[in-house]
């Protein structure tokens, strides 16, 4: 796998991560924890993509 394929595959996750949280907030049965881990999986993707792509 190219480092271009790998960032390219980082940030597809990253925008399924972004759309799991639209829809946790928008969701009252969603306990906040579960939304905080959702957006800690989604910085450590963007900084990984900033990372590889320095």
């Amino acid at each position: 796998m190219t480092v271009t394929s790998h960032i390219a595959e980082l940030k597809r996750k990253h925008e399924s991560l972004s759309d799991k949280v639209e829809r946790a907030q928008r969701s009252p049965g969603i306990d906040a924890l579960q939304i905080a881990e959702l957006k800690k999986q989604k910085m450590k993707l963007k900084e990984e993509i900033g990372r590889l792509s320095s």
